[in-house]
């Protein structure tokens, strides 16, 4: 015979310890007073019947729990995959386990999030708004945010600087120093509208640094955003190649600046000679297209890791730590080198 096996509920716990499932929550949400008796039963059925998750039982004993949550825009990119490998790495050798989760713009969500009892945030998010992240601190869980866009509003986050502005505008100025002067910038594709815009310190570094040397004195319409999947990129970026002179072109990630790169070879543009392509990431697609592009590299391993250690310090001594600031290094690929 085959034996059946469910999952202990709340339910269970109530009958055991002979009181109502509102006694349960109570107590396990230490949200209201219960009688030290009816604690003391519920806190033993607890035990002897293994209720799970784990967290609650940690939670009773006033412990953490030990659990990270990775928030995120994208989460299926190489970029957030080698990320999240880093930070579980660092995360796991003091203790603690991560979990990845793309950001859902809602009040809903930062109500579940809140419920969960996380012992720590991390964001890396564009579009992830202010008022929602101010919640989450609010409610006293330690938040690390990426800073992918300005977050100069937040108070009471750790701050981790990863180079983003800076290396937007190092992309600029080395295709300006290759004498490329029509520079056309491919912003992500999004299906939930998810576009850069100046809080994006990546667009920002770009269209502050196209000012700077004077190639163009309104660079935003030199963006090509609004894309909800690659097809709509290639045909925008076939629109724009018709219509005006073009001679390099910056992704804001490794991917849009493949599928850029491919439309301009379709339509006859040798690459390097008539366009140069740059990306941002320094992801294996990068290295593999026909010619490999030149990118940007993010310092992953260093960020995941003051990320963690962040947290830690948070977490454990409730002290907000000081901003870190990390560098990118530019990869030179036969993209942007004839």
């Amino acid at each position: 015979m085959t034996k059946e096996f469910r999952q202990v509920t709340r339910k269970d716990v109530a009958l055991l310890a002979g009181v109502s499932e509102t006694v349960v929550s109570y107590v396990i949400n230490n949200n209201r007073y219960v009688d030290k008796e009816k604690r003391r039963r519920v806190e033993e059925a607890i035990r002897e019947l293994n209720y799970r998750p784990n967290t609650i039982a940690r939670a009773l004993k006033g412990k953490n729990t030990n659990h990270i949550v990775f928030i995120a825009d994208q989460i299926i990119t190489e970029h957030f995959s080698l990320l999240i490998s880093e930070l579980d790495k660092h995360a796991y050798d003091l203790g603690y386990m991560v979990s990845l989760c793309s950001n859902r713009n809602s009040q809903k969500f930062i109500n579940d999030i809140i419920s969960r009892r996380y012992d720590g945030i991390i964001i890396s998010s564009i579009s992830f708004p202010n008022e929602y992240i101010q919640q989450l601190i609010d409610a006293r869980i330690p938040v690390v945010l990426l800073a992918n866009r300005d977050y100069s509003g937040i108070q009471g986050a750790g701050l981790i600087h990863n180079g983003l502005y800076n290396g937007a505008k190092a992309v600029v100025r080395y295709l300006a120093e290759k004498g490329r002067r029509n520079i056309i910038y491919i912003d992500r594709f999004s299906k939930r509208g998810h576009f850069s815009d100046y809080n994006d310190l990546r667009y920002r570094g770009f269209v502050e640094e196209m000012q700077t040397l004077d190639l163009s004195p309104d660079p935003a319409r030199l963006v090509i955003t609004g894309c909800a999947d690659p097809q709509e990129i290639t045909a925008a970026v076939e629109r724009y190649l018709k219509e005006h002179p073009v001679d390099a072109i910056f992704g804001r990630n490794d991917k849009v600046a493949c599928i850029a790169m491919q439309a301009a070879q379709k339509m006859g543009y040798r690459v390097p000679e008539d366009i140069a392509v740059a990306g941002f990431d320094n992801s294996t697609m990068s290295q593999f297209t026909t010619p490999p592009i030149t990118s940007m590299e993010i310092q992953r391993e260093g960020i995941a890791k003051s990320a963690v250690e962040m947290l830690q310090q948070m977490i454990e001594k409730g002290e907000i730590p000081k901003p870190v600031t990390y560098s990118t290094r530019l990869i030179c690929r036969a993209s942007t080198e004839p």
